[in-house]
């Protein structure tokens, strides 16, 4: 029976199987002069590149939008609590 590879690409998408160091793990998220997508030190797909300048926006951006969502549910359960609550009871309907 032969070897199964434990890393290559399928249909453009990486992967890697081979048993993670932690030396890989720390230089696949810090690889200057590449892209802002680096290929994951274990696992299949892309990981962000942290010496690319365009990886500290988008992890900026979804900090902000995970903050903006919390703000809003947060004042939502204040804004629930606060409202007087209206019970509509209908006598004349028969079941």
């Amino acid at each position: 029976m032969a070897d199964k590879p434990t890393s290559g690409e399928i249909l453009g998408v990486p992967y890697n199987f081979e048993r993670p160091s932690i030396s890989r793990m720390l230089s696949a998220h810090w690889e200057p002069g590449e892209g802002m997508l680096v290929e994951k030190p274990f696992g299949i797909g892309y990981t962000l590149n942290l010496a690319n300048w365009r990886s500290w926006i988008v992890l900026g951006v979804a900090g902000l939008l995970l903050w903006q969502q919390e703000q809003s549910a947060a004042s939502a359960d204040e804004a629930a609590e606060d409202e007087p609550v209206e019970v509509i009871v209908d006598e004349d309907s028969t079941d």
